[in-house]
């Protein structure tokens, strides 16, 4: 009578390998459903393919075998589920850093000298809707995320008056952590929960555009700041950025802008500023 299937053919629907088997079984975390005593052949039943197939996904993902064990032996479904989740979501944060970085390298790789024109902008004070807090740089955009969402819920359409934007403290960047305010524009401004009346205060900058998604924002940063050292003095004070477009406006990543303004001291006339453009 036959047992079950063979190793091989166990191996062949499945796609681990036999020597993946054997060490599998040897570790505990897939035992064979039948062990013959005078051969010492394995067996398979057909019930075992599906949580083969999950080790298989499993490891072609990384996760540690010590993870795969646990989700195997979690009896409620929903569990297994919540332990796998939370490896996805680490791959796709990783996934997102990477991106990010691939994005970067090519651009600094293969930089388009004419693609960054710089503005000289003096912004006026503005009272604005705010949120504010002392961020992690690792927690930045989770943060951005939830307090822009409560000021867009604060605050529909109709009562904007602008794009929103964010005010970033310089430790934000040299040290980890550090001030963010993000704020929007609109006709009457309230206090409200997190929610605060802020008053912006004028202030220079030089403003360049970064267009598409944040993957290569850096870059952007880093030609804006070679900019600003060559045509005017860099003065302390919070990073600037504008979202002219952004993820709540399109789906379409091309059609992001985001203007970043960079705290400055004149150095040249305002008259000099087309002959600063051109340099």
């Amino acid at each position: 009578m036959r047992q079950g299937l063979t190793i091989g053919e166990f191996a062949t629907l499945t796609q681990l390998s036999v020597r993946t088997l054997r060490r599998y079984h040897e570790s505990g975390l897939l035992e064979p459903a039948v062990v013959d005593r005078f051969t010492g052949y394995r067996y398979y039943s057909a019930e075992q393919i599906p949580p083969a197939q999950v080790i298989h996904r499993l490891r072609q993902l990384d996760v540690p075998l010590a993870e795969v064990r646990s989700i195997l032996r979690a009896d409620d479904p929903q569990r297994r589920a919540e332990l796998i989740d939370g490896h996805l979501r680490r791959l796709e944060q990783e996934l997102d850093r990477t991106r990010s970085a691939v994005v970067s390298l090519r651009q600094l790789l293969h930089p388009d000298p004419n693609d960054l024109r710089v503005e000289l902008r003096t912004v006026a004070a503005r009272t604005v809707a705010a949120i504010s807090d002392h961020v992690a740089l690792d927690d930045a955009v989770a943060w951005y995320d939830t307090a822009m969402a409560e000021l867009d819920a604060a605050f529909p359409p109709a009562e904007r008056t602008g794009p929103p934007g964010g005010r970033y403290a310089n430790e934000l960047f040299t040290d980890g952590a550090g001030a963010m305010t993000v704020f929007r524009a609109v006709r009457c401004p309230a206090a409200s929960g997190r929610i605060q009346v802020v008053e912006l205060p004028a202030t220079d900058l030089a403003i360049a555009v970064h267009a598409g998604p944040h993957d290569d924002i850096d870059v952007t940063y880093g030609r804006l700041g070679a900019w600003v050292v060559a045509h005017a003095l860099a003065v302390d004070g919070p990073i600037n950025e504008t979202y002219l477009a952004g993820p709540r406006d399109t789906p379409i990543r091309d059609r992001w802008r985001t203007e970043i303004g960079w705290p400055v001291f004149r150095v040249t006339p305002p008259g000099n500023l087309a002959h600063q453009l051109a340099d």
